[in-house]
């Protein structure tokens, strides 16, 4: 090992830092080259002792293997076409829960509506804008629903009739 705790790839020569967990026994980097060179080092050392000289040759193996092609039929003849599907495919249209009616008295506090809204997503937006302001809060989770209603097909509330926080929004807040 090299004095800075580099140690040499033993298959392209570079120094490389080996990681905490492995440093006594890593002996090449993580390129995937040299990871290659690696697995197949280690094969050649596995094969290369006496007792797994016949692991997979004798009758025992064969019908361990002939049990499980029986037990998997047609594991070959699968397409990776068919295995592997998009997640949009999968994911069906969640259908939102009815917002309720807009309660028509003006005098509910922005303070009240911010407060009413779990942490995690007042975090979060307060994160994405880089404000902490309650009126930068309330547009962004207004943009983000109509977003999401746009997304899942769902007609948007863009006269703020149904929606209270943006009913109740400062007039003045800062368009990101």
């Amino acid at each position: 090992m090299h004095a800075m705790g580099r140690c040499k790839c033993l298959h392209c020569g570079t120094f490389f830092i080996p990681d905490p967990r492995n440093r006594h026994h890593q002996q090449y980097c993580g390129e995937p080259e040299c990871r290659r060179a690696s697995k197949a080092a280690s094969q050649r050392r596995w094969r290369s002792r006496p007792e797994n000289a016949h692991y997979f040759r004798g009758a025992d193996n064969v019908a361990r293997v002939q049990a499980w092609r029986k037990a998997h039929p047609g594991y070959w003849k699968r397409s990776k076409q068919k295995r592997s599907v998009a997640l949009q495919d999968l994911s069906n249209a969640q259908p939102s829960l009815p917002q309720q009616a807009a309660n028509q008295d003006d005098t509910v506090a922005l303070q009240d509506l911010w407060q009413r809204q779990p942490p995690v997503l007042i975090g979060l937006i307060a994160h994405l804008t880089g404000s902490a302001l309650q009126e930068d809060i309330v547009s962004m989770t207004n943009r983000l629903i109509a977003k999401g209603q746009a997304l899942m097909g769902q007609k948007s509330n863009d006269d703020c009739q149904t929606n209270l926080v943006c009913r109740t929004a400062a007039a003045g807040a800062a368009e990101l």
